[in-house]
């Protein structure tokens, strides 16, 4: 299977997915710890991957989304972006916003 097609199977198989340094647990770098912190506060129900344990993962998820950072968040198999538009969606409520109207629940914080 190749790097991409990891990529979409873990895109498609979790409605939300983060790519993202260390775990959720244990965050290795400051920008994904922050958007593990905002998912937790509002209760989003994700999957995440640690690019650091994969480095075909880490160069492939980059390309495969255009974007040049880690981490990178997708909901429904779309790409929605990186820590500050994460946090910037979450404090207008357009997050929270966007998940309901994928059908996502939020669990109870």
């Amino acid at each position: 299977m190749s790097t991409a097609e990891r990529i979409t199977s873990l895109i498609t198989q979790n409605d939300v997915m983060l790519f993202m340094k260390g775990t959720p647990a244990m965050p290795r770098c400051g920008f994904s710890g922050a958007v593990v912190q905002t998912f937790n506060a509002l209760g989003v129900p994700y999957a995440s991957l640690d690019v650091l344990e994969d480095p075909f993962i880490r160069e492939g998820i980059k390309e495969f989304s255009n974007w040049p950072t880690i981490p990178q968040v997708f909901v429904k198999g779309e790409f929605i972006g990186g820590c500050d538009i994460v946090r910037e969606m979450a404090q207008s409520g357009e997050l929270s916003a966007l998940l309901a109207e994928k059908g996502i629940a939020l669990k109870a914080a």
